[in-house]
């Protein structure tokens, strides 16, 4: 019974497949893949009906059906591969060569031939387990190798054209995933299930709708397949770790089979082994790079995936981890698979200094900008290759290599850094994990991704360069104000040493001059401490407001004309520092006794407005324009004294909007100027509501 299923399962196979191959035949617009594909069908045909022929005469499988299946899996792998990309592909140097993974199948389809004609010793069926388990062992590679080829044909195509071929990779597929259950099995109990192996017939014949769905969508079966290096990259690894394993399960069951009763225990020892060298093998950073460097060399025209390689090299000078200089020396390092590298960049001092390393801890030393290596490296822009430069040194002219860089272990490239046609700097790289040939392309790619590196540490150096040029700017602008400070107390010495001859006999100005002295000492020691501790110790706290106007005023009223102060409203509060406000209100005052005569006045008044104090101070001095007020008067370092500086107003507004206050300006040049500081009062209450 299970005898006449297997042969109707074969037979409606055989049909389904002939009718296939007629449809593709009239429907054949000359292309290579469609009679491919037409010959794949005609071979599942041929081998079907041969198949059913056999079962249904009652005779055992024979040597042509073995040969007629590996004829039925080498057409359905032919048309894969056909369909990956022609067989041949040219190189950079205009030759042209056979793709490497066309001669590796056809040497498994040949060898597979050879060993089931020396298995079957003529027409006749393998006899014995081993022989049985080498024909089940060769059935499943070639199931895995097809499933391998369906899923490389299927990712690699875009995703816009996968809906003419998926029908087609799911039929094939589907055929090849069976078999490899079957067979599978076969190998795990020792012999064909008969109920698995009849309904194969029927597997193979679903899938003629599929196939004649994706002919339908795919007359010309031309799909510009863009294959991609790091799919292949896997699918190479897992096609060798697949046939490893079969080999290592192959080679462990022969040990088991010879090795009598020590068969099962070596069996286990071996394969433990070697499914330990396989991990040991997979992680290899040296492996990994020579597969990488093979499929590149033979698998593509170019060498790089440039757009995944600029976007790699981008992020890995974009992200945030290691400094910069060694992010870059990564970055270039991996597009030869180079292990290590070191950096250096061109300082003021007028050479180039070592300013990152990676994996190169021995890198040193120091070259002048001015020397033949880096007048070469600027004037040519090549990547100069250490090896190369010792068997033919005639190629780099008449530049002499530093003897630093000679003395590095395992130096291999040199890679000039270019910014705006000027050397930047260079990097060294180490020897890589597998060889590399530095062709035209690699030289291209490497001094593109040296100026892009150049650009960005540039950027990094300009910003550390501007960094410290705020801090100088810092320091130079504390250092303005110090100096304006004393000079506004060489000032008030000086008035008070002028006055002192004509009232130093009056107690009152002796009383006023020893105050002055004392302030403008304190003040100095002030300003002294601020600078030997380089930052402001200036804190703000709160303070009564006429208090500070007294002192301010007591100060100067040595000075002629003496102002005058006037309190209306007493014991407002404002949060300010004392000593720098009253430096501030201090310097308004002594602009005014400057630019009154002596028989004017000079009058500071405090007032109240809702919840601001008010201070003013008012002169009747020349005065000033109002073009002066507006361009000339709050700008640094614009002075209309032969000794000015021109920062007191500057710093005086700057501050007082530092309190969040107003300080506005009225002048006349026939009837003085008023200053009026307005100052917000403190809330103690509302500040520690605030601090809560």
């Amino acid at each position: 019974m299970l005898t006449n299923i297997a042969a109707y399962s074969y037979s409606i196979a055989a049909v389904a497949f002939l009718f296939l191959s007629g449809f593709l035949l009239t429907s054949w617009r000359g292309r290579l893949h469609g009679i491919m594909l037409t010959a794949a069908c005609l071979l599942a045909a041929f081998w079907a009906a041969t198949v059913a022929y056999q079962v249904a005469r009652g005779r055992p499988l024979s040597f042509l059906t073995d040969i007629l299946e590996i004829a039925r899996n080498a057409g359905w792998s032919v048309f894969l591969v056909m369909l990956l990309g022609p067989f041949q592909k040219t190189d950079a140097s205009g030759s042209v060569r056979m793709r490497p993974f066309v001669v590796p199948i056809a040497a498994f389809y040949l060898l597979l031939f050879f060993a089931t004609v020396y298995i079957h010793g003529g027409d006749s069926p393998p006899h014995g387990t081993l022989a049985f388990m080498t024909v089940i062992t060769g059935r499943v590679a070639m199931a895995v190798m097809g499933m391998i080829l369906v899923e490389q044909f299927y990712r690699n195509t875009p995703a816009k054209q996968r809906w003419g071929i998926k029908y087609i990779c799911l039929g094939v597929g589907g055929v090849f995933a069976y078999d490899f259950y079957l067979y599978s099995e076969a190998m795990l109990f020792r012999q064909v299930n008969p109920e698995i192996w009849a309904a194969r017939g029927i597997v193979n014949a679903l899938i003629v709708p599929l196939i004649a769905v994706s002919a339908a969508r795919n007359p010309q079966w031309s799909l510009e397949i863009s294959v991609s290096r790091r799919i292949l990259f896997h699918s190479a690894a897992l096609f060798g770790a697949a046939l490893y394993l079969l080999a290592m399960a192959a080679a462990g069951y022969y040990l088991r089979f010879f090795g009598g009763n020590w068969g099962t225990v070596l069996q286990a020892v071996f394969l433990f082994g070697a499914v330990i060298l396989l991990l040991g093998v997979l992680f290899s950073g040296t492996l990994r790079s020579w597969l990488k460097v093979f499929i590149s060399k033979h698998f593509f025209n170019y060498n790089y995936d440039y757009r995944e390689e600029w976007l790699r090299f981008t992020r890995a000078l974009s992200e945030v981890g290691n400094g910069l200089g060694e992010r870059t020396i990564q970055a270039v390092a991996e597009l030869v698979e180079s292990p290590g590298g070191a950096l250096w960049i061109r300082r003021d001092s007028g050479s180039c200094e070592l300013v990152a390393h990676w994996n190169m801890p021995l890198a040193q030393g120091e070259e002048p900008e001015k020397s033949s290596f880096c007048q070469f490296l600027e004037n040519r822009q090549w990547v100069i290759d250490l090896q190369e430069y010792d068997s033919n040194p005639e190629k780099y002219g008449a530049i002499a290599m530093p003897q630093w860089l000679r003395s590095i272990p395992r130096a291999w490239l040199v890679v000039p850094l270019i910014q705006q046609r000027r050397l930047f700097g260079f990097m060294v790289l180490a020897q890589p994990r597998s060889r590399i040939r530095l062709n035209w392309e690699v030289n291209d790619l490497l001094k593109i991704a040296g100026n892009q590196a150049a650009s960005y540490l540039a950027q990094q150096e300009a910003d550390n360069a501007l960094m410290v040029a705020r801090q100088f700017e810092s320091f130079n602008r504390m250092s303005t104000f110090v100096v304006h400070d004393l000079k506004n107390l060489v000032s008030q010495l000086s008035l008070l040493l002028s006055n002192a001859e004509k009232h130093k006999n009056n107690p009152e100005f002796q009383k006023d001059m020893i105050d002055t002295v004392d302030l403008s000492v304190q003040k100095m020691k002030r300003l002294l401490q601020k600078l030997s501790s380089g930052a402001s110790i200036e804190k703000p706290a709160p303070l009564f407001i006429d208090q500070l106007l007294q002192q301010a005023v007591a100060a100067r009223s040595a000075a002629e004309p003496k102002p005058e102060l006037e309190i209306q409203e007493p014991g407002q509060t404002v949060l300010a520092n004392w000593a720098r406000l009253e430096r501030v209100i201090g310097h308004l005052i002594q602009n005014a006794i400057e630019a009154t005569p002596r028989g004017g006045q000079v009058r500071v008044r405090l007032t109240r407005e809702k919840a601001a104090a008010v201070v003013e101070v008012k002169d009747t001095g020349h005065g000033m324009s109002d073009a002066f007020i507006r361009e000339r008067l709050f700008k640094p370092f614009e002075s209309t004294k032969s000794a000015g500086m021109g920062v007191g107003v500057f710093e005086s507004r700057e501050y007082v909007h530092e309190l969040g206050g107003q300080l506005e300006v009225a002048s006349n040049p026939s009837s003085g100027t008023t200053f009026r500081m307005t100052l917000p009062l403190y809330n103690q209450s509302h500040a520690v509501e605030k601090a809560a």
